[in-house]
């Protein structure tokens, strides 16, 4: 039997109210639950369509580098294609001072409908771009200045979603509500890998390396035209509105976040505090893992990208329990024990993925360890990761240039002059350099590392070092589960960030100060990830050498935020001041 509604309630204020007052109160939490669920889905899915734009060209980096950057040698080009990826990161803050000061003027909802429009056609642009054999040295300039206006329009949109839905909460919701947001970024990267594999299916890998490639960035223009529509039927948010009525909008919202130190100190905090872990554990669990497993293990991209698929579907639901959960215990506890985990365990887990993924690898390295054997001042590779291969002239250059390029992990030892040699168990194998003549390397310097270059390859297959990884020896479950692993370490972090930034600071300066810092952190300590991290393993030789890059990171972080952030989960977000 239905229960049937009361004739009467007792209000906040001790009033009566009568049968048609309920009915109306019922109606509209109805309506408001409505509302909540139309502003989490359409913002959540105008962002994971954003984030799908920005995260193709990461997905795709090696096919990119052999496209536009074919001037270089191989290893340079997929580092500068990674320094392209990381340009995007590089201008996200910019993007962040220039919306959100639109957004705290003028509102949150066109501000961020501005942007993605933005994103949709830069992204659709990149789809169509001639390559280096078309325009030449062209080509890579227009991409970077693609990729640096898809960071602007992502430097706006992230803080302004955000915003949007926490602004919508109903208090004790906000990490929960929040939490959506925070997993479009993980479901932009996991509907990119999808589709790319999609496209990889209906063709050969010679086609799609060709022109295949492109289809992903054409679809986007189809994922713009949904997203605007969307975001066309949505209301401006109510705190917003509130400080509208009320008169308190902000007139100068930069000046008021960067130069009043009560809001100064708040943005710092939230940089180093905050941020700036979250943002090294997010990109080694969601982007360095793939280029790990594709460029160091040799594992073939398919098989990483589906394996990294599955991992992200089982993760992503853990953003929303964390966000939630963070309603209930705060969200400095659930971000600090995420940093401190991924601090003392990144090691061992890279380490266990090696065996899992390339267990002939694993098994080469511990019974034939790389030694490369030097004179300190004729080794510049390190220094020098994007140069043309007669850059590299010294037999030290030559040595680890080549072992960098089979993906070999090496560890140094020092000489007092003379030729660099490499030793490969009980193998020493001496190391040519090389003489230039004009814009190569004269005859006999060709022969000479030629001649090195095979006698290693010869070696190292001896040795058991695998051209890559055999995918019938690979341990797949346990793949997974480590990535499963990495994956909780992001939801930890990431999960409740964004209600805890919104949280920080007062709603007339809002969009602009979360957005700064919130940007600063993930574009430039997390969108270099990968680049430095491969730049250090170039420098070093050692493969792990680059995790060194987030745990240090990470670590300062988890320091500062333990001594310096409180508690954000019970403030009152319509404060103005």
């Amino acid at each position: 039997m239905a229960a049937q509604a009361p004739d009467s309630v007792l209000t906040a204020d001790g009033r009566i109210a009568g049968p048609a007052a309920v009915r109306r109160s019922a109606q509209a939490a109805q309506s408001g639950h409505h509302t909540d669920r139309k502003v989490i889905f359409a913002s959540s899915l105008g962002t994971m369509f954003e984030w799908y734009d920005f995260y193709l060209y990461g997905s795709l980096a090696g096919i990119i580098a052999k496209q536009f950057f074919t001037g270089l040698d191989p290893t340079s080009a997929f580092i500068f294609a990674l320094l392209s990826f990381a340009a995007g990161f590089i201008v996200r803050p910019f993007g962040a001072l220039v919306f959100g000061r639109l957004g705290d003027m003028i509102g949150r909802k066109y501000t961020f409908l501005v942007t993605i429009v933005i994103m949709g056609l830069t992204t659709f642009l990149v789809g169509i771009l001639p390559t280096y054999a078309t325009l030449g040295v062209f080509a890579p300039i227009v991409l970077i200045a693609l990729r640096m206006l898809q960071g602007l329009a992502l430097g706006g949109e992230y803080g302004g979603a955000a915003t949007y839905v926490a602004e919508h909460a109903p208090p004790g919701k906000r990490g929960f509500y929040t939490s959506w947001i925070q997993t479009t970024a993980t479901v932009g990267l996991l509907l990119s890998l999808l589709v790319i594999l999609g496209v990889r299916n209906l063709m050969s890998d010679e086609a799609f390396v060709e022109w295949g490639w492109r289809i992903p960035f054409l679809v986007s223009i189809g994922l713009l035209a949904v997203s605007v529509w969307i975001r066309l039927s949505l209301s401006e948010s109510p705190a917003f509105q509130r400080i509208k009525a009320q008169g308190k909008v902000s007139r100068a919202p930069l000046t008021e976040s960067f130069t009043h130190w009560k809001n100064l100190r708040l943005v710092l905090l939230a940089l180093f505090g905050l941020v700036a872990g979250q943002a090294v554990v997010w990109y080694t669990g969601q982007f360095y893992t793939l280029f790990f497993l594709t460029n160091v293990l040799r594992v073939d991209l398919t098989t990483a990208n589906i394996l990294l698929a599955i991992a992200l579907l089982i993760g992503t639901p853990f953003f929303i329990v964390f966000g939630a959960l963070s309603d209930r215990v705060g969200r400095k506890p659930i971000i600090m024990t995420g940093l401190l985990l991924a601090v003392l365990t990144y090691f061992p887990l890279f380490h266990a993925l090696t065996q899992a993924a390339n267990p002939d690898l694993a098994q080469a390295q511990s019974q034939a360890e790389v030694v490369v054997t030097a004179a300190r001042r004729d080794c510049s590779f390190g220094g020098k990761p994007v140069a043309r291969e007669i850059d590299f002239r010294t037999s030290c250059d030559i040595a680890k240039r080549y072992l960098a390029e089979k993906s070999v992990s090496y560890t140094n030892a020092s000489a007092l002059g003379g030729r660099a040699t490499v030793q490969i168990g009980d193998t020493v194998i001496a190391a040519p350099s090389g003489r230039v003549v004009g814009h190569s390397f004269d005859d006999e310097s060709k022969a000479a590392i030629a001649a090195f270059k095979k006698e290693v390859g010869a070696a190292l297959k001896a040795a058991g070092y695998p051209d890559k990884a055999d995918p019938d020896k690979m341990n797949k479950p346990l793949i997974v589960g480590i990535l499963v692993v990495l994956m909780i370490y992001v939801t930890m972090v990431y999960g409740p960030i964004a209600a805890a930034l919104v949280e920080l600071f007062p709603t007339r300066i809002r969009y602009t100060s979360m957005s700064l810092p919130y940007h600063a952190g993930n574009g430039w300590f997390g969108g270099m990830l990968p680049t430095v991290s491969f730049a250090m393993v170039a420098a070093n030789g050692n493969m792990y050498h680059g995790l060194w890059y987030p745990i240090v990171i990470a670590a300062v972080t988890l320091v500062i935020g333990l001594l310096f952030f409180r508690e954000t989960k019970d403030v009152n977000i319509y404060a103005t001041d």
